[in-house]
């Protein structure tokens, strides 16, 4: 019996880092979107790099690469910096009306666009 708990436990652990991660389901690729805007904040931590993007009226929560696949790609999340104008597209949330998801990047230094998937 003990033996079955520990088995258990083990496979309850082993999977939590990816019940822990959100689904690429929960975007809408079916309505990608092209945003121009300046950045207002970057995280450049975490599962995915982060930045906040002021684009008209609306700032949005863009979901970025992890900072590792950043830097392969050749944007390091540390070159994204607040007051910088960026374009990104990607998916919009169809939970939260500010946030997207984004598949390429552009900024000033990297006119061509930095796919991120």
């Amino acid at each position: 019996m003990h033996r079955l708990l520990v088995l258990a436990m083990l496979a309850a652990l082993a999977t939590s880092p990816a019940a822990a991660h959100h689904g690429w389901g929960s975007y809408d690729a079916a309505s990608p979107l092209t945003l121009n805007g300046t950045i207002e904040r970057v995280q450049p931590s975490g599962p995915h790099t982060t930045i906040w993007l002021k684009s008209g009226a609306k700032t949005w929560e863009i979901v970025l690469a992890p900072p590792s696949r950043m830097a392969n790609r050749g944007l390091p999340a540390d070159n994204l910096r607040a007051g910088q104008d960026v374009r990104v597209y990607g998916y919009p949330s169809r939970a939260h009306d500010d946030e997207l998801r984004a598949e390429w990047i552009a900024t000033a230094a990297t006119p061509d666009p930095v796919q991120l998937r």
